[in-house]
């Protein structure tokens, strides 16, 4: 079954991690992509892959002009945009809270929250022109279920996120749009750092684990496709448990 088949999706983040596993498993269900990412050898590397229908903008998130070519692209090339999945995001600078700089702090939610701003403000004139699509955000159990030290600056940046959705719920779901947050715990990718760090973070999840990428790549197809129909500003967690219970590291 192929849940995206006729459907045009930008995938921002799409180099490597999560996005990577979504730009492949989205291509596997008949969609056409437009791949968003800084990194241009692996994103070059990502499209020859998957061949003719997958285009990419090498672009930095966090500048309007990305998200304003990406969407250029998928209108131009694909005759409409369906999906966004906004997955791209940064750690930031990891220290307690007075010790970050403005600089620091600027950074994070530059990143991980205006660039999901500019994003659907770029993405939802085009998805309305064809009544309607569905927004896909990145989140993280950091900053909505628990915070954790150190990642003031980050967990701010996802608890916003999940504002940021509602909000564009309130005022777009009755014209077609749908959006929701995706939460993932901790995955398996360049950001969960060093093999000790990953081990370290499996005892906090009750599975006793991280997530492969390719589960939460699942949980984001289910979110994209019409499968999701009547789920709007929603989260969705994917994080083995993570937000259910408290389990003591060991």
């Amino acid at each position: 079954m192929n849940l995206l088949e006729n459907k045009s999706a930008i995938i921002t983040g799409a180099s490597s991690g999560i996005g990577l596993a979504a730009a492949r498993l989205f291509a596997s269900h008949g969609a056409r992509l437009v791949l968003v990412a800084r990194s241009a050898e692996p994103l070059g590397e990502l499209c020859s892959e998957l061949g003719d229908s997958a285009l990419s903008v090498v672009g930095d998130v966090t500048q309007p002009e990305t998200h304003d070519r990406a969407v250029a692209l998928a209108k131009e090339n694909f005759g409409s945009l369906d999906i966004a999945f906004n997955n791209a995001g940064t750690l930031g600078t990891l220290a307690p809270l007075a010790e970050l700089t403005l600089e620091d702090w600027e950074h994070t939610l530059r990143t991980n929250l205006t660039a999901c701003f500019l994003a659907a403000s770029a993405q939802l004139p085009a998805m309305l022109e064809h009544g309607g699509g569905s927004l896909v955000f990145t989140g993280s159990f950091v900053g909505v279920s628990a915070a954790m030290p150190n990642m003031g600056a980050y967990g701010t940046t996802k608890a916003g996120l999940t504002g940021l959705v509602k909000s564009i719920t309130a005022d777009y779901a009755h014209l077609g749009i749908r959006a929701n947050t995706l939460l993932p715990g901790a995955v398996d990718t360049p950001m969960a750092g060093s093999e000790e760090n990953k081990d370290w973070a499996a005892t906090l999840h009750p599975v006793r684990r991280i997530a492969f990428p390719e589960e939460i790549a699942q949980a984001a197809l289910f979110l994209a496709s019409d499968m999701a129909s009547f789920v709007n500003g929603s989260n969705l967690w994917a994080d083995g448990g993570n937000s259910a219970t408290k389990v003591q590291a060991s």
